[in-house]
């Protein structure tokens, strides 16, 4: 009876259709100086910069000298990703703010803490690293026009503190961090709403 029993969790478990990963949220790229958030903005996935090891960055090696004098804070870092049909990723672009370049791209989560992205300069010298999740996954952004029809419904995100009014933010004090009255919930918020992503994807 016991067989039978295991035998049929065995089948139930391995016949479940396994759960789509969620690329939203806050990433630590790999060597630290920077977090990555990622959103769904109408429809396809988009980074920026939300935290910086070094407040006060600029994009200062962008060819277009007058974004030189941009924040690095808010940043768009992966650009329009679209799903790749039949699995898990997201391809599009990459901005490089060490040479100001944009590089074709692919986003992949490996597990539900690590997300692999991977350029490549003309379709060869690819080259990746693995982010680490700090926070997320978020929910669909009300400037998405798409979020009626967004798949991550099923209680994937959880419930945003009260504290932040865009539902495309992530506070930190979740973290388990104090907040200040000098330092905000959340500097970047609904990084659909930022006017160089907005201006993009819109």
């Amino acid at each position: 009876m016991r067989r039978v029993v295991y035998t049929g969790i065995f089948l139930a478990t391995g016949l479940a259709p396994a759960l789509a990963l969620d690329p939203t949220g806050d990433w630590k790229v790999a060597d630290g100086v920077a977090n990555i958030r990622v959103a769904q903005c109408n429809g396809s996935m988009w980074g920026a910069v939300s935290w910086e090891q070094t407040p006060g960055g600029k994009d200062t090696h962008n060819p277009d000298v007058s974004k030189q004098s941009r924040p690095s804070l808010g940043m768009p870092i992966l650009i329009d990703m679209k799903k790749k049909p039949g699995i898990d990723a997201w391809e599009g672009q990459v901005y490089n703010a060490k040479d100001g370049q944009y590089y074709s791209s692919t986003i992949k989560p490996v597990d539900s803490d690590h997300l692999e992205i991977q350029g490549c300069v003309l379709g060869f010298l690819c080259g990746g690293e693995t982010w680490t999740r700090v926070s997320g996954p978020i929910p669909s952004s009300p400037a998405n026009s798409m979020a009626k029809g967004s798949p991550k419904a099923a209680g994937a995100a959880p419930k945003p503190a009260p504290a932040p009014k865009t539902t495309g933010s992530v506070n930190p004090a979740a973290k388990g961090q104090k907040l200040t009255a000098a330092q905000p919930a959340d500097p970047v918020g609904d990084i659909c709403l930022l006017p160089d992503v907005a201006g993009l994807s819109h």
